[in-house]
């Protein structure tokens, strides 16, 4: 008999949903990262897949245990807090890192520096 026969109904409808929606979230988030053509399209898909896959399974793992422990418990949430805030600054970084790469090599797939710059109004 395991403890998780202990879980009512109540509680295990809804954190069976969000363990799936966080599994079919990270599946999806892996098929971008597989799929997908150039580097910056790559960044994109597992950025979100992990942030909000994550913040899933995070819930489902707070209402668990939350149920068997009789307790809130909710240690679990500051996990996913660092997760969904450091997933999408590493990507940022990781992307920044290589257009400054494409940059640097004159890459034609991404448009030189001066471009990207804002231009300054013309004085008369």
């Amino acid at each position: 008999m395991s403890h998780l026969d202990a879980v009512p109904l109540w509680a295990a409808i809804p954190a069976a949903l969000l363990i799936l929606l966080g599994s079919g979230l990270t599946l999806l988030g892996a098929l971008g990262l597989a799929r997908l053509r150039s580097f910056y399209d790559r960044l994109h898909a597992p950025a979100l897949a992990t942030s909000w896959g994550t913040l899933s399974l995070v819930l489902a793992s707070v209402i668990l245990f939350s149920t068997l422990e009789q307790r809130p418990v909710v240690h679990d949430l500051l996990i996913g807090f660092f997760v969904m805030v450091t997933t999408p600054v590493t990507m940022m970084l990781l992307g920044r890192a290589a257009l400054h790469r494409d940059r640097a090599e004159r890459s034609a797939a991404v448009p030189p520096a001066s471009l990207a710059e804002p231009e300054e109004p013309s004085r008369r």
